[in-house]
């Protein structure tokens, strides 16, 4: 594993997506069209955000608004789980569950943004690039 599969927001953002994914194969099937559409294509563009940001990072403009996208994705997530809760679709625990971990990878994302140059390349310490 390198480079953006390194970084532990990237894991485990990638690992909810996976977890939605098979969560929502139980969803109606007059849901496909909207809600399981929804959150799958959201849950996961918050990790494909944070590789298209990791590998812009030279550019910390670019990659602070990759991962303010990520974290925009992560807040739509848990907008539709709200959704899938209150449709019952799923439980409060599994609900309880996927939504503090968003959190957590929030957390993460509101770090990096906040301190970009932890995640520039070495050597590049004018934001320049290559």
């Amino acid at each position: 594993m390198s480079g953006h599969r390194n970084l532990r927001v990237y894991q485990i953002s990638y690992e909810l997506a996976m977890e939605i994914f098979r969560l929502t194969r139980t969803f109606p099937p007059d849901e496909r069209y909207s809600l399981t559409d929804q959150i799958r294509r959201s849950s996961r563009s918050v990790p494909a955000n944070i590789a298209e940001g990791y590998r812009k990072r030279q550019y910390p403009k670019m990659f602070v608004n990759k991962m303010s996208d990520a974290d925009g994705e992560c807040t739509e997530t848990q907008t539709w789980l709200d959704f899938a809760c209150d449709c019952g679709y799923i439980s409060r625990e599994i609900h309880s569950s996927l939504s503090d971990r968003y959190d957590s990878v929030g957390s993460m994302l509101g770090k990096m943004i906040k301190e970009p140059e932890k995640f520039m390349p070495r050597g590049n310490v004018d934001g320049i690039g290559r």
